[in-house]
């Protein structure tokens, strides 16, 4: 599972939302992701563990990679950080405790953030529930 998440050199990496593009399967780690490139084109979900090992946290990766195409649909990356002693940009803005699941909209806002892990279909409604996505849905249904 923990092989999953990508191991692309963050010099290499010069737009995340094009990654993401080229392969929305992919997990990011979180030192090769900048929030504010983001804003306006992709919703994250960001994945904290207190290590690799924590059982919540290998739940939660498990939970949805198994579906993740199920999150691309959806324009959302997945972003793990199973290492607390890196103070990364993300954990300086997210502060999170032990495990934790982040849920950052298009706007750049935190939607949700859940102690525990949740299931797909849990993330895909709160999701499905955000105005921006349900706009995204009426586009779509106009064939916009």
């Amino acid at each position: 599972m923990i092989a999953a998440i990508a191991a692309l050199p963050f010099a290499a990496l010069a737009d995340t939302v094009e990654a993401w593009r080229a392969d929305p399967t992919k997990v990011f780690s979180a030192d090769e992701v900048d929030l504010a490139d983001l804003q306006w084109q992709l919703r994250a979900v960001v994945v904290f563990g207190e290590n690799e090992n924590d059982p919540q946290f290998i739940e939660q990766m498990d939970l949805i990679t198994s579906r993740i195409d199920e999150m691309a649909e959806r324009d959302v990356i997945v972003i793990a950080d199973s290492d607390p002693t890196v103070l990364n940009d993300l954990r300086r803005k997210l502060r999170p405790r032990a495990f934790m699941l982040v849920l950052i909209g298009k706007d750049g806002n935190v939607a949700l953030r859940k102690p525990a892990p949740w299931d797909v279909r849990e993330l895909s409604r709160s999701i499905d529930k955000m105005p921006l996505r349900q706009q995204e849905i009426s586009n779509r249904r106009l064939g916009e």
